[in-house]
């Protein structure tokens, strides 16, 4: 071990189920009031990915041109699938990372081989936490997309979910799923592993006198820096995926396998058409993630829950 290393006692915590559904229900709260808050921001992201009279507008002209043309309650289409959507998807999300980090920390056996490979288990645990929790999001954000990117498809969550689901059965609800794994892992990635780095840099450079006395302001300016340069990450990695699910919700691109879809939409769309609208969406990523872990944490804390298990090289 190098001698730059510094461990402590090694304790895997055991969580128990009253654990797990306190991270799942800080977890469903904190990404539904996140992801509900944002939807203004999101709607114009996604006219700007998908219709073509948007294509020359920046986010605030295409704010002000959709507000023009379909008045100011067009900024909160699909809230409804947007906040029942990421309920469920935040809650697996958040309470499956701490589920399989801590996994993959008891596969590793001690404390030197998981700090060592501590990259992978973030990278693992985050991984594995999105694909279960994509399984409950796709269907409701197939018909958020479809509510955004078509005006007058749905009046709401029920009955657009309801015409989706028997114009085109489960095999339209989940048509996103392949697109929506490849946008979803990649942010998951983005958001815990970028998050976790930053504040073990943070940490790393304080004496163990600063982190005891460390004010609350203090802890709040790190939690919010780390969590805003996880969203930028987040939001750069997983861009490409989210247009190419913009177009395929809409019913874009040719038939044929999910992989030939993807693949024929993103050579149409060349590097600059697969990274538009990232602007604004850097802007809701960082909002998004930076107000969930403060968010997470505070609930955490509000329901008694066990600190999260950490990692880090000292």
């Amino acid at each position: 071990m190098s001698d730059t290393t510094k461990l402590y006692p090694f304790v895997i915590p055991q969580f128990t189920p009253k654990d797990y559904s306190s991270f799942f229900l800080a977890g469903a709260l904190c990404c539904t009031i996140s992801h509900g808050a944002m939807t203004p921001i999101d709607v114009v992201k996604t006219r700007i990915q998908i219709d073509p009279r948007y294509k020359p507008f920046g986010f605030v002209s295409g704010t002000r041109y959709l507000i023009a043309n379909e008045g100011p309650s067009a900024l909160l289409t699909g809230f409804g699938p947007t906040a029942v959507g990421y309920l469920a998807q935040g809650g697996a999300k958040f309470a499956g990372y701490e589920y399989w980090k801590k996994t993959f920390v008891s596969i590793a056996g001690d404390q030197e081989t998981a700090v060592k490979y501590r990259t992978a288990i973030y990278l693992g645990g985050a991984s594995v936490a999105e694909f279960f929790a994509d399984i409950l999001l796709t269907p409701l954000e197939a018909t958020r997309i479809r509510l955004v990117s078509e005006r007058g498809y749905a009046t709401g969550l029920v009955s657009g979910f309801t015409r989706l689901a028997s114009e085109g059965g489960v095999s339209q609800l989940y048509a996103g799923f392949l697109p929506i794994l490849c946008k979803q892992i990649p942010y998951a990635i983005g958001q815990f592993t970028v998050n976790e780095f930053c504040h073990e840099l943070a940490f790393r450079n304080m004496s163990e006198e600063t982190k005891k006395t460390m004010s609350d302001m203090h802890k709040f300016g790190i939690s919010l820096g780390s969590g805003i340069i996880a969203g930028f990450a987040a939001a750069i990695l997983s861009h490409p995926a989210d247009t190419l699910l913009s177009q395929i919700n809409k019913g874009h691109g040719p038939s044929g396998s999910m992989v030939y879809r993807l693949t024929t939409l993103a050579k149409e769309a060349g590097v600059k058409g697969l990274f538009a609208g990232l602007g604004p969406r850097m802007i809701m990523t960082a909002g998004l993630v930076s107000s969930q872990f403060l968010m997470y944490d505070g609930i955490k804390h509000a329901l008694g829950a066990p600190p999260s298990l950490e990692i880090h090289k000292e």
